[in-house]
C-alpha cells in the first residue's frame, strides 16, 4: 500500500457561540428540553424572513484572518436545496458563490502549510434522534451559526490530519468564536480521502461524514486508505460515495452517492441583501484578535519552556493568558512549574483546565513567584502558601510570617553544611561510593537547623561542593 499517496482535505464546521442563532433570536444554549429553542424562522414555517446576525459575521471574520485568508469586500448567502427530516424548509442558508473568507494556510510544526479553499457561513440543521425503532427530530440546533472551514487536498496522512484540526481547534478557541468541543458537536469534519500513485492523476474520493472525534477521524483515515489501496490492487475502482464510520467495527461504510455542487441546485438567497464588508471594519476585527498560539508558542519558547511545557500552557485560552501575564510580571520559569505543577495537581479533568477558576489573581501569584525567585522564601514554603491561596484566595503575605520571610543568610548556610559534612561521616563515606541517596541525610541536617526555610537545591549543591573538593 505504501506505493499509493494519500491525499484528503477536510471540511470542517465550527459552531459559533453566539448567545443567539444566525437568522432569529432564539438561544444557542447547549442541553435544552428538545424543540424548546425554535421559532417560525428557525422552522421555517411560511412567511417567516431571516435576519442575519452581526455578530456570526464579525466571528467569522475573525476565523479568516486567524487562518491566513483574505476576507471578501462583498459576501452574499445562497440557497442549498435538499430534503431531510431535520431540515424543515427543505434548503439551508448557506454560501456558495461568495464566501466570506478565502485562500489561507494552517502551518504544521513542520512548516508545510495546509491550504484553506475558503471559509463560509451557514446554518446547522436540526438533530435526528433515534429511540425504540422511533425517529425523533430536535430543532433546537436548527439555525445555530456556523463556519465550514474546507481545506485543499493537501493531508498527505492520518498524522498531519490530525494536526491540522487540533491547530485549527486551538485557534478557534483562543480567537473565541467557538469552544469547539466535538463531544457536544460544536465541531465536525467531513474527511475528503483519495489514493493515487505517483505522478498520477488524483484519485476518486471518498467522504466520510460527521467525525465527532479526533480518535475516530484518524481510525476512519487509516480504513479508508486500506480500502481504496485494496480495491485498485483487486483491479476494482473507487465509486465516489459519501460514507459514514461505524465506531463498532472501526470501518466505514457506504451511505448514498456523493453529490456535487449541482445536485445542490444553489442560488442567491432572495430574502437576505449581499453584505459589503468595508477595509475600516476588517482592520477594527483584526485589531481585537489575541495574540495566536503559534506567536504565544515562540514567546513561551523564548522564556526557556520546553516543547511539552508550551504546549500544555497553550492549549487552555484561560490559563494561556494567565501565564501570559505572570510571565511579564515575574519569572516565567518558575510561574510555568507552580501552574504546571502545583495547580494542574489540582484539577482532575480538562474542563476544570479550561474552567481554570482561581480564588486569586494574576497578580497575587507573580508576587508568589517574585519571593521565590528572590530567594525570600524556599520551594517548600512557596508550595504551602499555594496551597493556602487555592483554598482561601488572598496574597502570599496572607500566609507568611515574619520569620518566613527572614531567609536565611548564605554564610549560616555554609556554616551549617560543613557541620553536617563534619558530624555525618559515614553518609559522606557511602556518598562517595556512589549511594546518592546518603546525601539525603546531609540535607536533613541543614533543613532541620534552619526550621526548612534554606533552599533545599541551593543547600544541596553546597554539600556537594564540600565534600567533593
Amino acid at each position: 500500500m505504501s506505493e499509493y499517496l494519500f491525499v484528503a482535505g477536510l471540511e470542517t464546521h465550527v459552531e459559533l457561540q453566539t448567545k443567539s442563532k444566525i437568522f432569529c433570536s432564539c438561544s444557542t444554549a447547549f442541553g435544552a428540553e428538545p424543540n424548546t429553542h425554535c421559532c417560525p424562522v428557525c422552522t421555517g414555517e411560511p412567511g417567516s424572513l431571516p435576519v442575519i446576525n452581526r455578530e456570526v459575521l464579525i466571528y467569522a471574520i475573525k476565523a479568516g484572518l486567524a487562518t491566513n485568508c483574505k476576507i471578501a469586500s462583498v459576501t452574499k448567502m445562497d440557497r442549498k436545496n435538499y430534503v431531510y427530516p431535520d431540515l424543515p424548509k427543505a434548503y439551508q442558508i448557506s454560501q456558495f458563490e461568495e464566501p466570506v473568507a478565502v485562500g489561507g494556510y494552517i502551518e504544521l510544526d513542520s512548516g508545510k502549510r495546509i491550504r484553506i479553499n475558503h471559509i463560509h457561513m451557514e446554518e446547522d440543521a436540526g438533530k435526528l434522534v433515534h429511540e425504540n425503532g422511533y425517529t425523533y427530530v430536535d430543532y433546537n440546533r436548527g439555525g445555530v451559526p456556523l463556519i465550514e472551514i474546507v481545506s485543499e487536498p493537501d493531508i498527505a496522512s492520518v498524522e498531519e490530519a490530525r494536526e491540522y484540526v487540533e491547530k485549527l481547534q486551538l485557534i478557534m478557541r483562543h480567537i473565541g468564536v467557538s469552544d469547539c468541543k466535538m463531544q457536544e458537536g460544536s465541531m465536525r469534519c467531513d474527511v475528503n480521502i483519495s489514493v493515487n500513485r505517483k505522478g498520477e492523476p488524483l484519485g476518486t474520493r471518498a467522504e466520510i461524514k460527521n467525525m465527532n472525534s479526533l480518535s475516530f477521524m484518524e481510525k476512519a483515515l487509516a480504513y479508508e486508505y486500506r480500502r481504496q489501496c485494496e480495491l485498485l490492487d483487486n483491479g476494482e475502482r473507487v465509486v465516489q460515495e459519501t460514507r459514514r464510520y461505524n465506531e463498532a467495527t472501526q470501518t466505514t461504510e457506504s451511505m448514498r452517492n456523493k453529490e456535487d455542487a449541482q445536485d445542490y441546485r444553489y442560488f442567491p438567497e432572495p430574502d437576505i441583501l449581499s453584505i459589503g464588508i468595508g477595509k475600516d471594519f476588517i482592520e477594527k476585527i483584526k485589531r481585537s484578535l489575541p495574540e495566536l498560539p503559534d506567536a504565544l508558542r515562540k514567546r513561551f519558547a523564548s522564556y526557556g519552556l520546553s516543547d511539552i511545557e508550551i504546549k500544555r500552557l497553550v492549549e487552555y485560552k484561560k490559563i494561556a493568558d494567565f501565564y501570559s501575564e505572570a510571565a511579564a510580571l515575574s519569572d516565567p520559569k518558575i510561574a510555568a512549574n507552580l501552574i504546571l505543577g502545583e495547580i494542574f495537581r489540582g484539577m482532575q479533568t480538562e474542563e476544570e483546565k479550561e474552567r481554570f477558576d482561581l480564588m486569586f489573581g494574576v497578580k497575587a501569584f507573580a508576587e508568589l513567584v517574585t519571593l521565590r525567585a528572590e530567594n525570600k522564601i524556599n520551594a517548600g514554603i512557596q508550595k504551602k502558601v499555594l496551597q493556602k491561596m487555592l483554598e482561601c484566595g488572598g496574597s502570599p503575605k496572607d500566609y507568611l510570617s515574619a520569620e518566613d520571610l527572614a531567609g536565611v543568610d548564605s554564610g549560616a548556610v555554609d556554616r551549617l553544611c560543613a557541620e553536617a559534612v563534619a558530624a555525618n561521616e559515614r553518609a559522606v563515606k557511602d556518598y562517595l561510593g556512589g549511594k546518592e541517596q546518603a546525601l539525603k541525610a546531609l540535607l536533613g541536617y541543614v533543613m532541620k537547623a534552619t526550621r526548612g526555610k534554606a533552599d533545599a537545591a541551593q543547600v544541596e549543591a553546597r554539600l556537594k561542593e564540600l565534600i567533593c573538593k
